[in-house]
This record gives C-alpha cells, structure tokens and sequence, in this order.
C-alpha cells in the first residue's frame, strides 16, 4: 500500500553558518558531453543559494510517495520557506485537522484543493470544517542520488 507523504522531521535553516563548497563554474552538460573549460573558481555557500528568509525557513525531511510525479520522493529535503504568499499551483506543507501534508494547492471557484502528484492518491478538499492552514512553500528539494 502506497503511504501518504508527510513530513518526518522538521529544522531551521541556519544562514550564520558558512558552508562553502568548491563550486565548478562551467555548467555540465546533461546532453552530449562538452570538452571541461571551466575549473575550480570559487565556493558556493548553499545556505546563501538556497535560503532567502533564514528567520522564516525551515527543513523537512518527508514520508511517503504521493508527490513521486513532481519529483519529491521519501527520504527527500524538502526547503520550506513561510514567508513566500502561497499561490495557486503552489506546492506547499500544509497542516490539515492535525497533520501534516506536502500537497499542490489548488485555488478554484468551487474551492480550495490539496492535490498530489500520484494518481493512486485522491485529492483532498479543504471545507470549513477543516482545521487548515498552508504551513509553508516549499523552495526547493534536495535530493540524495
């Protein structure tokens, strides 16, 4: 049985701490391989790349498979920032009657709707009797290979 995708741990972003890494200038090719021209210029911070509010960013590591088709999987980071207006097509941590959930939102005129990205999981509709509120946008996905 497929399990729904929630979040398993969540952590604030730290932007005080620096955590430079070699950073390869030239862009790798995803197509045909290109002859290497650039070399190691510089490091990269990747709290600084990635984080654009540190006071209202935080790091969740999620549960389940009903995002597989927009590219978030279990054991994936998510970057969570609560300072970006959510917006329809968003794809927000939202906490729901008491849980929380990693969903698209879906702003229609017949209402709001938390939608996966997994055909085998339906899409929820949010009611007044609902306990809700979108938590946070999600900025980026990290990803372990």
């Amino acid at each position: 049985m497929q399990e729904e995708l929630k979040i398993s741990q969540v952590n604030t972003a730290d932007s005080e701490k620096s955590s430079g890494l070699q950073f390869f200038e030239t862009r790798v090719q995803a197509g045909f391989p290109s002859p290497v021209q650039g070399e190691y210029a510089d490091s990269i911070d990747l709290n600084r790349a990635l984080i654009t509010n540190p006071a209202a960013t935080f790091c969740a590591r999620v549960i389940g498979d009903s995002m597989v088709e927009a590219g978030i999987n279990e054991g994936d980071l998510l970057i969570i920032d609560r300072s970006i207006t959510p917006h329809d097509g968003n794809i927000a941590v939202c906490f729901i009657d008491g849980d929380f959930t990693v969903k698209r939102l879906s702003v229609r005129p017949d209402g709001v709707f938390l939608t996966p990205a997994n055909a085998s999981f339906p899409e929820l509709r949010v009611t007044e009797d609902n306990n809700f509120q979108v938590w946070g946008v999600v900025s980026h996905i990290v990803k372990r290979v």
